[in-house]
């Protein structure tokens, strides 16, 4: 025996997270979610360093009774967590942690070659115009015409199977063993030039992990990092970390404000609970907590001038106004534009000029009390 396999640590099942996935509320496979489970556990336990590299994970049997699935669904799990590079199995060892010590560095290098081989393999099939209920090329065969291994081939098909673009009649070495069930969907460039899509994969991963870094680190109302220094902690490109964000963006998960404003946490990434009912809850939500501060004084504004003018006054000056708020004079310059965007005021110049009201705002409960964190009813 040598020394490196003396220095190799069974990890215990007792050291898998508490936290188990949640199969019951899911929409997709256990296998999946299985993955990402394991995938999340490597990472927050290389920074914790209480696993390191080459450290044997425990056996299947007993991940499978600890979750409690069946052995061929963790088995199915380990093998996508391998194929993107977070776990090695050797034979006569075991399944061990691969490339630990550098979880943001050296796991991202191939991102997830499975995914990568999914995009080719779809491509393909829709350049040379395969049949539906036909079979395609055998995983060997099309593993040497797309430059990949026969393993992540495999994994791609098995993919593609949960999908439902293709069938396996389980037919071990038959070139008519995968069938395809309906066309993927349109293809924007060739499977030849595959290298376009990788920032997709990447994208999809480092999403993973900044969800995993914000949840450990941040409260919901908290600004997180800028994009340089976040791109330094999870070590990619400011331009992944852009695309990151919009899509936690998209998801309701952040709230980016241009400027000193920055990006707010919204809501936990990992919590998908419906929000409470506004009477129920002493917070507003943290989208109207992150208002900027001329939207704040544009709502006090029309509070101003729904109670004490009426069409035609001339409201008080910008400095007027800065000192009754304590704001800016700038600040109330953009309120007041937003306002007369809005058709409510209207700028006059000259020795006769000054604001006037043309229309009078509609001031509903919400809007009077939006821009601050309690909610109106506990007033």
């Amino acid at each position: 025996m040598n020394n490196n396999t003396l220095e190799q640590r069974q990890i215990e099942i007792s050291e898998l997270p508490k936290e188990l996935p949640d199969f019951n509320s899911a929409f997709e496979p256990k296998d999946s979610l299985i993955k990402k489970w394991i995938i999340n556990w490597i990472i927050s336990a290389v920074k914790k360093n209480t696993i390191k590299e080459n450290d044997l994970i425990p056996k299947k049997s007993d991940i499978s009774a600890y979750l409690g699935v069946s052995v061929g669904t963790v088995q199915n799990a380990i093998r996508y967590v391998e194929d993107e590079g977070f776990l090695k199995s050797k034979q006569k060892l075991g399944t061990m942690i691969s490339s630990a010590s550098s979880p943001f560095n050296s796991l991202k290098k191939s991102n997830s070659k499975r995914d990568k081989a999914v995009i080719q393999i779809k491509n393909y099939i829709l350049e040379n115009n395969f049949k539906i209920d036909k079979p395609v090329l055998s995983s060997r065969r099309m593993s040497e015409i797309l430059g990949i291994s026969q393993n992540t081939t495999r994994l791609a098909y098995e993919f593609l199977c949960k999908e439902g673009i293709l069938q396996s009649k389980q037919i071990r070495g038959n070139e008519a063993n995968w069938i395809l069930l309906k066309k993927p969907v349109e293809r924007s460039f060739s499977y030849k030039e595959i290298d376009v899509t990788y920032s997709d994969t990447l994208v999809t991963l480092i999403t993973d992990e900044l969800k995993q870094y914000i949840s450990q680190n941040y409260n919901i109302g908290d600004k997180i990092p800028p994009t340089d220094e976040l791109s330094q902690i999870l070590n990619v490109s400011p331009k992944t970390v852009h695309d990151v964000i919009k899509k936690l963006n998209d998801d309701g998960i952040l709230i980016s404000r241009r400027g000193r404003y920055g990006t707010i946490l919204a809501r936990n990434p990992y919590v998908n609970e419906i929000e409470p009912l506004k009477e129920s809850s002493i917070f507003s939500s943290a989208e109207n907590a992150a208002l900027y501060s001329y939207q704040k004084i544009q709502n006090q504004i029309v509070n101003l001038i729904s109670n004490k003018y009426d069409i035609g006054d001339k409201i008080p000056s910008m400095q007027a106004l800065a000192k009754m708020f304590d704001v800016s004079t700038n600040t109330i310059r953009k309120a007041l534009l937003n306002l007369e965007k809005q058709n409510l005021i209207k700028f006059g110049r000259g020795r006769f000029g000054g604001t006037f009201i043309i229309d009078k705002p509609d001031v509903s409960e919400k809007q009077q009390y939006q821009w601050i964190s309690i909610n109106p009813n506990y007033l």
